[in-house]
């Protein structure tokens, strides 16, 4: 969740003031002046190999000033303590090695002393932080990846991989001890390897054709399996051998900014454009999504109206194996990161890029294409909706709407070239598209929104109310400020579900928690939301280094604290729906805010003074005895019901079998189980649904567009082909429509409904 995206820190530089007078003056100096002298850096901890990984030579400030402002401007205002360095220490060591099967015991004995001093080696009177921890530990590290990669290899030539015995292999060791020793690990890396190579041979030997069976794989099988496997490790290899400081820099300072709250974090200058496409749902690039292949850059996919497409020179699958900017030379990407190719790739709108294309299927003939890049609008990450039909009984059809809103998005940079995009206008044009068509009520799905831009959330929930309180914000000091909606006129008065799940998080779950706490709408889902009560700032670490001409990326820091207009908080707890659900995610032990690493604490302040309008409460008994009853008689909510079982029972466990008889017969047991769901899925009558999708492109266009059936096809498939495919899978949407049909009923019977323009 975003606040205001500003300059944030540089408002209040005042605030080093307070600081002991040496690093006060050092840093003004250092932040405001061309012609600053910085004191020469420390000597470091450790000394670290000449032909090792080592420090940029703008990294040592980028850090301090990263430490600085975290401790200077963090919602807790925590200095950078024994405490925090502890976490700090613990996150870089998780973040590197998250399974723990490469660091051993000893390694962490023997960098223990950095545990509780990297507070005093990160913040110090050079001005510059000490980066020997980080870079001496990303060495080791390195160490034991090239062990591991050695032993795979060897065991990939020597290992027989027959799988008869009983074991089994822990899916989960994030919280496992590390290995005692090297013998140790190779145990783990062993057991990993097989599992690996199981799950290959599985693929190969499972096949479904009115049944699922075990088919017997030719003699070269194994063969295949292996020489994938090595060429899957090598890449592996090739990657981890060709990072850069960058990527050990950002490492480590978002382990130190997760050591203060899991939504801190620091950006490195192409993870923060990253983020800005993210939330501006646009990029100046050519209109291709990437991937890696065998260590080529591969085009995914063209998107629509883009450069590369409209060039008609460039196809799915090609390679790219040079990129050259305008008359420049051309670099060579083959075997490049494929975040730099990206990075070579993008650029300002109305230069010029030139690819050197290697084409499928063959990949002998190789060309050069010439594109001006342009602005990239990600159209798939838009607010949609639909329109949706169905028999009343009598003869007609009732209508309602569905809004689907994957983000609150909105430019983090409002001065730059990008076309602004802003959630609440795309929702409002959707919604006044809704209301032509008369729906009777409207659908809000915020499940696995997670979240974006606070204004955003704001002006969203101010379409279905008149002015008024939305949230309530806290500062580090304690003082609370109410967010609210100014604008008086209600977009859509009508009856309104929302849903939710464990992703929606904090813009998602400030909108849902308002809409609730009026009154305004049914809130549906899981047990809970995310719990994400916070606000960050986006602030860039560039006007602190006046004289360094790198970018050296930008620091997200947790600002402020959420708070319902009730005065509850809705970090950690997050927003408890009106009628719940069956889902899986209600038994997930690794999802939600209460599961990560540093979560600020719940609590309550004042409430603020709003006019709640009772349109729910009064008819919730009686919605939820109905929905009860459905959800009770519902065969798709007992198929979720069996998944949930299976899902606790594998959970518990926290392993897999590494024995091939047991593998299979779960293979088979699911895939029949599968079958046996789609089968009768796909014999269900035709309720008789049609559904019409609106973009925010098409909302305004004349007519309908084509209609879809409940199989999510249209018209022009025959009936005898629609029968090849199940109808969506998503009970929680189909049980909220019967929820508002409900909550309509009730609204009608009870006076209460209020007529749609």
């Amino acid at each position: 969740m975003l606040g205001q995206i500003v300059p944030y820190i540089m408002l209040k530089l005042k605030k080093f003031w307070p600081l002991p007078i040496g690093v006060a003056a050092g840093l003004i100096i250092w932040a405001g002046c061309q012609t600053g002298q910085m004191a020469p850096p420390p000597q470091p901890a450790v000394a670290l190999p000449t032909n090792s990984l080592q420090p940029g030579p703008d990294d040592p400030r980028i850090a301090f000033i990263a430490a600085r402002l975290l401790e200077e401007y963090h919602y807790l205002e925590q200095p950078l303590d024994k405490r925090i360095s502890t976490n700090f220490f613990d996150g870089y060591i998780n973040a590197l090695d998250y399974r723990h099967e490469y660091f051993l015991q000893s390694d962490l004995a023997e960098f223990a002393p950095f545990r509780t001093n990297l507070d005093t080696l990160t913040i110090n009177k050079n001005l510059a932080a000490d980066l020997s921890p980080a870079f001496l530990i990303y060495q080791r590290y390195q160490q034991h990846f090239a062990q591991r990669s050695a032993y795979v290899n060897e065991l990939l030539q020597q290992d027989k991989f027959k799988f008869t015995a009983d074991h089994k292999i822990e899916v989960d060791r994030r919280h496992a001890p590390f290995p005692k020793d090297l013998e140790e690990a190779k145990q783990l890396w062993r057991q990993r390897v097989r599992f690996e190579y199981l799950q290959a041979k599985l693929g190969r030997e499972l096949s479904e054709t009115n049944g699922v069976y075990t088919v017997k794989l030719p003699a070269e099988a194994n063969t295949n399996i292996i020489a994938e496997m090595q060429k899957h490790y090598r890449w592996n290899v090739h990657l981890m051998t060709n990072e850069d400081s960058d990527f050990v820099l950002q490492t480590y300072l978002n382990a130190l900014a997760h050591a203060y709250d899991p939504h801190s974090d620091y950006f490195s200058a192409p993870h923060a454009q990253d983020f800005g496409i993210t939330m501006n749902l646009s990029l100046f690039g050519i209109g291709a999504q990437l991937t890696e292949d065998d260590g080529y850059c591969t085009i995914h996919s063209l998107v629509p109206g883009g450069p590369a497409i409209k060039s008609k020179q460039i196809n799915e699958k090609d390679r790219i194996i040079a990129v050259a900017q305008g008359n420049k030379p051309p670099v060579d990407v083959v075997d490049m990161d494929l975040e730099k190719v990206v990075q070579q790739i993008r650029g300002p709108k109305g230069t010029e890029v030139r690819l050197t294309v290697s084409q499928a299927p063959d990949f002998t003939t190789r060309k050069v294409v010439a594109l001006v890049r342009d602005e990239i609008k990600l159209e798939d990450s838009e607010a949609k909706a639909k329109l949706i039909e169905t028999p009343d009984g009598h003869g007609g059809t009732n209508r309602i709407g569905i809004l689907d809103l994957p983000s609150f998005y909105a430019p983090v940079d409002p001065t730059g070239h990008a076309t602004p995009k802003y959630t609440s206008v795309d929702v409002a044009k959707l919604i006044k598209r809704l209301k032509q068509e008369h729906v009777s009520g409207i659908i809000v799905d915020l499940r696995y929104n997670p979240g974006g831009s606070l204004e955003e959330a704001i002006k969203f929930t101010g379409l279905f109310i008149k002015e008024g309180p939305v949230v309530q914000a806290r500062n580090p000091g304690g003082q609370a400020a109410v967010e609210s909606d100014t604008d008086p006129e209600e977009l859509y008065a009508g009856p309104m579900v929302v849903m939710v799940n464990r992703f929606s998080a904090s813009a998602a779950e400030i909108a849902a928690a308002a809409l609730q706490d009026y009154g305004r709408a049914v809130v549906v889902g899981d047990v809970s939301t995310h719990g994400k009560g916070t606000v960050q700032s986006l602030n860039s670490l560039k006007p602190f280094m006046i004289n360094s001409t790198n970018d050296p990326g930008e620091l997200k820091v947790t600002i402020r604290k959420f708070y319902r207009i009730t005065g509850a908080s809705t970090q950690l707890k997050g927003v408890t729906p009106d009628l719940i659900l069956p889902d899986i995610y209600n038994y997930s032990t690794q999802i939600g805010e209460s599961n990560l690493d540093n979560p600020l604490a719940w609590d309550t302040i004042e409430p603020a003074t709003y006019e709640k309008f009772n349109l729910v409460q009064p008819y919730l008994p009686e919605l939820r005895a109905r929905s009860d009853a459905r959800v009770l008689t519902n065969q798709d909510f007992e198929y979720v019901l069996q998944d949930i079982e299976q899902y606790k029972k594998s959970q518990a466990e926290g392993t897999a079998t590494l024995n091939e008889r047991e593998a299979i017969k779960e293979r088979e047991r699911d895939g029949l189980k599968g079958m046996a769901r789609d089968h009768e899925r796909e014999n269900r009558s035709d309720p008789g649904v049609r559904i019409y999708e609106f973009t925010v492109k098409n909302s305004a266009d004349p007519g309908l567009p084509p209609p879809e059936n409940w199989l999510g096809q249209t018209n022009k498939v025959s009936k005898t082909d629609a029968k090849k495919t199940p109808p969506p899978f998503d009970p929680m949407l189909e049980e909220s429509e019967h929820i508002l049909q409900d909550y309509i009923s009730l609204l009608q019977k009870s006076g209460n409904l209020t007529s749609i323009p």
